[in-house]
């Protein structure tokens, strides 16, 4: 059975620290290095629902994508939800550990697996990491379909493959336009429209698009947008992050036992239209 340095010096290897954003908040929250840990689960936020999980799994480690505290605090007094959660995962000696921006540029990364979710071929990182000789690491993916679809065909594709939240897809431009090239980035993409008019791809797969950005997006080009829960473009992260892990796990003689946390932990709950068009 490993300690958990041992676990954490392997994570860090497939996503090091260093690569995450400087604003990015990385690494292990809580822990005793010298802990063993042969339970570990993966989820995308550190929620008190995941914690429960972990509990009830007997979990020693949790690896989230999202930071529990991003931008620092001065406490973790169980006063507030987050020091709930730190002061119940330390009393029951449960680690926290979080890759975040280093897990998107990674290689794979974040967008690769959403990329995979929705059975696309990866041809490229869409933002380039200039550090990386072999050009396979950075921000987002460009993509290719095996067939060409309808921007409604993608987007039901999407529906279909990643996990439901109330939000659903939501999509802008024409329905009938067809696809061949698809840009993705996991998580909030808004910031990358240049880089996707200049990889000029058919379609462009995110979340959480604001108005104006897209608004603008549509009015330069043709390109159509596929816009799903935040939660959801990332959530496939975790399946390719545990199956990373198992593979170390067997690859040391590890045995550790790697779950996926399936509660959906999307802040949106429900979701109501008053008829606009589907």
């Amino acid at each position: 059975m490993p300690r958990l340095s041992e676990v954490i010096a392997e994570l860090d290897a497939l996503w090091p620290p260093e690569r995450a954003e400087g604003w990015d908040a990385v690494g292990t929250v809580c822990g005793d290095p010298d802990a063993h840990v042969d339970r570990v689960l993966f989820a995308v936020d550190p929620v008190q629902a995941v914690a429960d999980e972990a509990l009830t799994l007997g979990a020693q480690l949790i690896v989230t994508h999202h930071p529990l505290y991003l931008r620092g605090t001065t406490t973790v007094a169980a006063t507030t939800f987050k020091g709930r959660v730190v002061h119940g995962l330390i009393s029951n000696g449960v680690a926290l550990h979080v890759a975040h921006t280093n897990a998107d540029t990674a290689d794979p990364g974040v967008s690769d697996a959403l990329a995979g979710a929705l059975d696309l071929r990866v041809t490229g990182p869409l933002v380039p990491d200039p550090t990386d000789p072999r050009g396979n690491r950075g921000l987002g993916r460009i993509c290719e379909l095996d067939h060409p679809e309808t921007l409604r065909e993608f987007a039901a594709r999407a529906a279909a493959r990643l996990p439901a939240t109330a939000q659903g897809i939501r999509l802008a431009g024409d329905p009938d336009a067809l696809v061949r090239t698809v840009a993705v980035s996991g998580g909030s993409g808004d910031s990358l429209f240049d880089a996707v008019r200049a990889a000029g791809v058919d379609a462009y797969l995110t979340a959480d698009l604001r108005h104006h950005p897209a608004s603008e997006a549509v009015q330069h080009s043709p390109l159509g947008l596929v816009d799903a829960a935040h939660w959801a473009t990332e959530w496939p992260w975790c399946e390719q992050a545990a199956a990373q892990l198992d593979a170390i796990s067997d690859r040391h003689g590890w045995d550790l036992r790697v779950h996926v946390s399936k509660q959906v932990t999307d802040p949106w709950t429900t979701h109501h239209s008053s008829g606009a068009p589907n």
